[in-house]
C-alpha cells in the first residue's frame, strides 16, 4: 500500500481539530491544528508519519500522536511535558505546550512510532447511556435471564453497563457501583424505567483487547482521553476499577468467528443480547455484511423462550431507514432489533462522545 500523501494527512488533522472543538476540547483542537502546521513545516510530526501506509482518517492518525504525548505525560517520565499540560496548568497555551511537545517527539521518535502502530481505544463508558434504552426495552419484553455479548469491547468496561449509575437533569437510574454516567438529555426519559436487569452471563471480544491487569495497558487507555476533559478521565478511572473488581474478560478474537460460535451455543432460556458501540466503522465491509447476515439468521431461529436482541450505537449511515426525520448523516444513533418478530427501531441520536442525547 502506498504511503498517504502529506495533503491527505493535513486534511485529516484539520478535520479532527474541528471534531475536537465540537466535542468540547479546546486543547485538542489547538494541538491538532499545531501538529498540522508542523507537518507542513517538515517537523517531527511529519517525520513520524511520512511513511504511513493507510487512510489517515480511518486510522485516526492525529489521535494516535496525541495519545502518545498524553501517555508520556501520564507515565511520570516527562515532567517538563506534564508541567505544561492542562492537568498541571489549567491556564495552558499552545505557545507554551508545543515547543516542549515538539522536542519530546523529536527525541523519542522510535518510541512514538511503536506507540502509534496500535489504533486508539477510548472504551468510552458514556456510550452506555445511549445503549441503556435498548437494554430496558429488552428487559420489558423478555424478563428471563439476560445473556450479553459485546463486539469490539476494547477493555470490556461497558460489560458492566447494568452496574453503572445513570444521571441526567431529567431522570436518573441507580446502579451498584461508583461509576456515574451523565449527559445532556433532551426529551422524555427512556421507556420502561421501572425494569430491573437480570444479567446472567457476560462475554465480549476484541481483535486487540486491553488487559487491565497491566498498569501500562490501563495507562494507554487513559492516554486517549483528551487532556482537558478531567471528568471523562475520572469516569474512566472509576470504570477501570470496577472492571478489575468484577474480573471483566475480553476474548481476543475476530468478531465474526467469535459471534458465530457464541450464537451457536447460546442458552435455551432468556434473551441473548448482541451489543456494540462505535465498532462498525473498523471491520472491513465484508465482515460487517457477514455479521449482519449471521445475526439475522440467528434471529430467524429465535423463539419467545429463546429470544435474540441486537442493540448498538453507531454512525447513522449504517442504519438508514425509510424515515430519517431528525437524523443527520453525521449523527450517531441507537438502533435495536428484536426477534422472534424482527421489530426494529431507532431510539436516539447523539455524537461520538454522547455529550447530548435527543430521543427519536
Amino acid at each position: 500500500m502506498a504511503a498517504a500523501s502529506r495533503d491527505e494527512i493535513l486534511v485529516h488533522f484539520r478535520e479532527q481539530a474541528g471534531f475536537c472543538a465540537a466535542l468540547g476540547s479546546p486543547f485538542m483542537e489547538a494541538l491538532c491544528h499545531t501538529m498540522a502546521g508542523d507537518i507542513e513545516a517538515g517537523g517531527p510530526v511529519w517525520r513520524l508519519l511520512r511513511s504511513w501506509a493507510g487512510n489517515p482518517r480511518r486510522d485516526a492518525l492525529s489521535l494516535r500522536v496525541a495519545g502518545y504525548l498524553h501517555y508520556a505525560v501520564l507515565g511520570g517520565k516527562a515532567p517538563e511535558l506534564a508541567a505544561v499540560y492542562p492537568a498541571a496548568n489549567p491556564g495552558w497555551t499552545m505557545d507554551a505546550v508545543w515547543p516542549v511537545a515538539r522536542d519530546w517527539l523529536a527525541r523519542h521518535e522510535r518510541a512514538a512510532k511503536i506507540f502509534i502502530k496500535s489504533p486508539p481505544q477510548t472504551n468510552e463508558t458514556r456510550r452506555a447511556i445511549a445503549l441503556l434504552p435498548g437494554f430496558l426495552k429488552v428487559a420489558s419484553l423478555f424478563p428471563g435471564p439476560m445473556h450479553i455479548l459485546e463486539l469490539g469491547a476494547s477493555a470490556g468496561l461497558n460489560q458492566n453497563w447494568d452496574r453503572f449509575n445513570y444521571q441526567t437533569a431529567r431522570w436518573e437510574l441507580t446502579g451498584n457501583s461508583d461509576v456515574t454516567i451523565g449527559t445532556e438529555w433532551s426529551g422524555p426519559p427512556p421507556d420502561h424505567m421501572d425494569m430491573s436487569f437480570n444479567v446472567s452471563s457476560r462475554a465480549a471480544c476484541d481483535q486487540s483487547p486491553i488487559s487491565l491487569s497491566k498498569p501500562s495497558a490501563a495507562r494507554r487507555l487513559k492516554s486517549y482521553v483528551w487532556p482537558d476533559q478531567p471528568d471523562r478521565l475520572a469516569r474512566l478511572e472509576a470504570a477501570i476499577a470496577l472492571a478489575r473488581r468484577t474480573r471483566v474478560r475480553v476474548d481476543k478474537a475476530d468478531a465474526a468467528d467469535w459471534l458465530k460460535a457464541r450464537l451457536a451455543a447460546r442458552p435455551e432460556d432468556g434473551p441473548t443480547v448482541i451489543y456494540h458501540s462505535v465498532f462498525l466503522q473498523y471491520p472491513p465491509a465484508e465482515t460487517r455484511r457477514a455479521l449482519t447476515a449471521m445475526i439475522e439468521e440467528a434471529g430467524a431461529d429465535a423463539t419467545w423462550e429463546r429470544p435474540l436482541a441486537w442493540v448498538c450505537y453507531e454512525p447513522a449511515a449504517f442504519f438508514q431507514g425509510p424515515d430519517q426525520t431528525g437524523i443527520d448523516p453525521n449523527d450517531f444513533i441507537t438502533y435495536m432489533r428484536v426477534w422472534p418478530e424482527g421489530e426494529d427501531a431507532r431510539l436516539l441520536r447523539s455524537d461520538g462522545h454522547v455529550t447530548h442525547v435527543e430521543r427519536l
